[in-house]
């Protein structure tokens, strides 16, 4: 069985590439909204099971010894880390071949473009370009921009995902709903250009998702205005191996069915 933990859109793709080539997977989702999106797929061939509780280096580690998992594949959100970090413990400790599915840049060659290192930085870089901040960055990681703009007087529009939790927790952090954008994404470069103007932005704030997720018509929007785009760096991790594509995926797979 093969153990895919595919939180994205790209990762969803590789899972049903692997069920379309006839072997057995667990997707690993960390949210409902995620499960139903992988349910909703018409994979044909092998079989798909969700699994839908997080779980920790050695809750992971218990999972592939008692479920006889041959191989992991890591296509999370290329900035979830802490995930990654985790899986490559449980690997090491349950001699299970590793392999991550990482997206390509976008290219981030716009002369306005700030590139920081942290949320933290991120923050106060966007605070000190404009007043109007738009946030582009997700929900998990909002508290502190909420408080850097409290501190440096700053007006902050944040587009989120539209369940009922990230809307509660944007309610429960002082957004007014004038300030919350609950939409799913991608968004073309003509809609981001929409919404940049009808909130106002002084400074575009996103990470480095990649084109998949829609990163490049963020920037594209940003240059139309001229506006300037905080980027959050993508995190570099050491991969045991690294796949650029479903196929990588698929024939790295194949190697250690073959080899067992």
């Amino acid at each position: 069985m093969i153990f895919t933990a595919a939180g994205t859109q790209d990762g969803r793709a590789v899972v049903r590439r692997l069920c379309e080539a006839g072997y057995d997977v667990t997707a690993s989702v960390v949210s409902s909204y995620g499960e139903q999106l992988l349910e909703a797929q018409s994979a044909a061939g092998g079989h798909l099971t969700v699994h839908d509780t997080p779980l920790d280096a050695d809750e992971m580690t218990a999972y592939f010894r008692t479920h006889g998992v041959r191989v992991f594949v890591d296509a999370t959100h290329p900035y979830a880390v802490n995930v990654s970090r985790n899986a490559m413990a449980a690997c090491a400790a349950a001699d299970v071949p590793y392999i991550r599915y990482e997206r390509d840049l976008s290219d981030i060659s716009y002369e306005k473009v700030h590139l920081v290192h942290s949320y933290e930085e991120a923050a106060e870089t966007a605070a000190g370009l404009g007043r109007h901040i738009f946030l582009t960055t997700g929900s998990r990681n909002l508290a502190r921009f909420v408080h850097a703009a409290a501190e440096f007087d700053c007006v902050l529009t944040a587009r989120v995902l539209p369940t009922a939790e990230v809307v509660a927790l944007c309610t429960e952090l002082g957004l007014t709903p004038a300030q919350i954008i609950a939409m799913q994404g991608p968004f073309s470069r003509a809609l981001n250009r929409a919404m940049y103007e009808k909130y106002e932005a002084d400074v575009i704030v996103t990470k480095n998702s990649g084109t998949v997720g829609g990163t490049d018509a963020k920037f594209q929007a940003a240059e139309d205005l001229g506006l300037p785009v905080v980027v959050i760096d993508r995190p570099v991790l050491s991969y045991p191996h690294l796949a650029h594509t479903a196929e990588e995926v698929l024939t790295f797979v194949a190697d250690i069915y073959d080899r067992k």
